[in-house]
């Protein structure tokens, strides 16, 4: 695999207005989160606000590329800062859904089946982090030798991708289980409770969470060996910008994290 990547056509996106739009729509996603955060402390408040914050950045890199990038090397720089913000990025998105999952299966009956073998190995915090992180560090290796050793780099932007995607699908499926005993859990539970959007309809949410999570690692996936697809703006702000955004919304629900007060310890 060569070297010829134009970069400075990656970044080049035309449709300025849509990197502004999803830039301004990141910016109360982050207020309301850094807010969230001291009121109501819990790890998924914090790293949607730190999410957020590193959304906002590509996307006003990207509505502003064509002003300021004037050579291949400044767009390079640019494509590696955005490929390192949007992996770390993802890993919150993604243990923020995985946290919550989890969370919320806290609240039910402990002694509710929580799926097989497999199912238990990947509710082990400890084991899905190490995975997570190994799956940044590849593609922050890869950032870094997109241009030096591009077969390399493709390597390590596949491996990283695969790692996302299978965690991805992992955690889609503790969330129909999770779903499936909430569902199960109400039926049975007949104390009142102060009405929520996030506590009363969150199996629905995080199910809506989890597959929009699926759109955006599958066209990522897709498009791991192709750059210049992965960056057409026709495909990129439909499949990977929209989903993400949409994800974060979701996650703003009333009630959707439960407080730490009410978590067993």
């Amino acid at each position: 695999m060569g070297s010829g990547i134009n970069y400075a056509d990656l970044v080049g996106m035309n449709s300025t207005a849509a990197a502004l739009t999803f830039a301004v729509g990141y910016l109360p996603l982050f207020g309301w989160f850094f807010w969230q955060s001291f009121g109501q402390p819990t790890y998924v408040f914090v790293i949607l606000a730190l999410f957020s914050a590193s959304e906002f950045k590509p996307h006003h890199d990207e509505s502003l590329a064509d002003s300021w990038v004037d050579s291949a090397g400044e767009s390079l720089e640019l494509i590696i800062t955005d490929q390192v913000l949007f992996g770390v990025g993802f890993f919150g998105l993604l243990y923020s859904a995985y946290t919550l999952v989890l969370d919320r299966w806290l609240l039910i009956d402990s002694h509710k089946s929580r799926g097989g073998p497999i199912s238990r190995l990947i509710q082990n915090r400890r084991v899905f982090r190490v995975l997570l992180l190994a799956a940044v560090a590849l593609g922050i290796a890869a950032a870094v030798q997109i241009q030096s050793n591009p077969r390399q780099a493709s390597s390590l932007r596949i491996a990283s991708t695969s790692i996302f995607l299978v965690l991805t699908v992992l955690t889609t499926h503790q969330t129909l289980l999770l779903a499936h005993a909430e569902l199960d859990s109400n039926r049975e539970n007949v104390a009142p409770h102060p009405p929520s959007l996030g506590r009363d309809y969150g199996a629905y949410i995080l199910c809506f969470i989890a597959l929009l999570l699926l759109v955006r690692e599958g066209f990522t996936t897709a498009t791991v060996k192709n750059l210049a697809k992965q960056y057409n703006e026709r495909l990129w702000y439909p499949l990977y910008a929209l989903p993400e955004i949409l994800a974060v919304y979701l996650y703003a629900a009333p009630g959707l994290a439960p407080p730490r007060s009410e978590l067993p310890a």
